[in-house]
């Protein structure tokens, strides 16, 4: 794999600590704030927005940048977003940061999954898209759990300096490392959101909607569920939350190769083994090794859908990589939002802290529905609309092989596998 990837990986990292680390200070935020934690629970929504709106927004204002410098600005803006967090004199200012750093998650991993796919030769872009994931997924090995730590003995204010500290160093990881990479030359916003109308990117972008909800709907409270559910102390939280990002990181690893062999059924078996262990959780919640057995196999299954949700609209959306790619973040964010909700209605209602597992259990199923669905209305083999993987959409040249990466690839092509989806 190209070193290039590895600057990737380092600002996916960045990106999943600041992502995923206001699960684990929700208690803190709220009690310095003095608010609730459901309320506090918005926060988690206010970044979600700001992906959700950012990611079409900045990839549509960056067509015509080079990709390099395209993912220099969305990391700025990223190091930016979390200086204005720490800084948050209010709950109301602490929103707005938290918005602000959102806004660039979506673009810089559209335009990251596309760099990332051509630095590769055919039949290992899942893997590469994968390489670029792990780093968000061992954020919740390592960045999550320790940022989450720091926040609990050094305020969570000095945790966002730490998370603006490593957005510079994934800036000059980029810097030294991403070879540049032109924009194709028939790069337009206008065909690229007419590709968008494609039937196959909507479904897999309403099947990301609605099968990672359940994921959120539980992880947004996990930190809450260990000390009041589980029975552990708070010091167990970091652990806790560590587990989640074990599996988070072995489902990653796991959909690479899977989905470049077959997309599809990955897709359905991640998403029906969501579904399983989300139902199933509530009932083992409260035998502690049980307990941590579930976290590891939620953060599985729940990331295995990733890569293949987001090769597929890659895929289906030829003239349209890059805003489908970011597009498909904004859809996990929606997912993010509204399982957050979701989890926080559920609890506030006063039906336990274990039943967003239950009430995520719903979205899930319907994303498995969509999905089945895509893939049933996807036979036609008289439609030129097959979804392979290893298939590259991407005709843009692909670096000088004299790149600092060292990578020396070809051009790669659409093409049929014989395995099919």
């Amino acid at each position: 794999m190209p070193l290039a990837l590895l600057a990737l990986a380092v600002s996916a990292f960045g990106i999943g600590t600041t992502e995923f680390v206001m699960m684990g200070l929700l208690p803190n935020v709220a009690d310095d704030l003095g608010t609730s934690v459901p309320t506090a629970g918005y926060l988690v929504s206010a970044y979600a927005i700001g992906v959700v709106l950012g990611a079409p927004l900045l990839t549509g204002l960056g067509s015509r940048v080079p990709r390099k410098r395209m993912l220099l600005l969305l990391m700025a803006l990223f190091t930016v977003g979390n200086l204005a967090s720490a800084l948050a004199p209010d709950f109301g200012w602490l929103i707005a940061g938290r918005f602000l750093a959102g806004l660039p998650h979506g673009a810089f991993f559209g335009v990251g999954a596309v760099v990332a796919a051509r630095l590769v030769t055919e039949g290992r872009q899942a893997r590469a898209v994968a390489t670029m994931f792990l780093g968000l997924t061992v954020a919740n090995i390592v960045g999550v759990p320790a940022a989450t730590l720091l926040g609990q003995h050094l305020g969570w204010r000095a945790t966002f300096l730490v998370v603006a500290a490593i957005g510079l160093a994934a800036m000059a990881a980029l810097t030294r490392l991403v070879p540049h990479i032109p924009v194709e030359a028939h790069q337009d916003v206008r065909r690229e959101l007419r590709a968008l109308g494609n039937r196959q990117v909507i479904l897999g972008l309403l099947t990301a909607v609605f099968g990672f909800a359940g994921v959120f709907a539980v992880y947004s409270y996990l930190s809450a569920m260990t000390t009041k559910a589980m029975g552990f102390g708070e010091s167990s939280v970091t652990l806790v939350l560590a587990l989640f990002g074990i599996g988070m990181t072995l489902g990653a690893l796991a959909a690479g190769p899977l989905t470049d062999r077959a997309l599809r059924p990955t897709l359905y078996g991640s998403l029906g083994a969501l579904a399983v262990i989300l139902v199933v959780f509530p009932f083992t919640v409260h035998v502690q090794w049980a307990a941590l057995v579930m976290v590891v196999l939620l953060g599985g299954v729940g990331f295995m859908t990733t890569t293949p949700l987001q090769m597929l609209v890659m895929n289906k959306a030829k003239d349209a990589p890059t805003l489908a790619s970011a597009s498909n973040h904004s859809a996990f964010n929606l997912a993010n939002a509204g399982g957050a909700w979701l989890g926080g209605v559920a609890i506030a209602a006063g039906w336990g802290w274990t039943s967003p597992a239950l009430v995520g259990a719903v979205p899930a199923v319907i994303g498995l529905a969509i999905a089945a669905t895509a893939g049933y209305l996807d036979r036609d083999p008289s439609k030129a609309s097959r979804v392979v993987a290893g298939a590259s959409p991407l005709t843009e040249p692909r670096p000088a092989p004299s790149s600092p990466s060292g990578t020396h690839s070809t051009p790669s092509g659409t093409h049929s596998s014989p395995s099919g989806v």
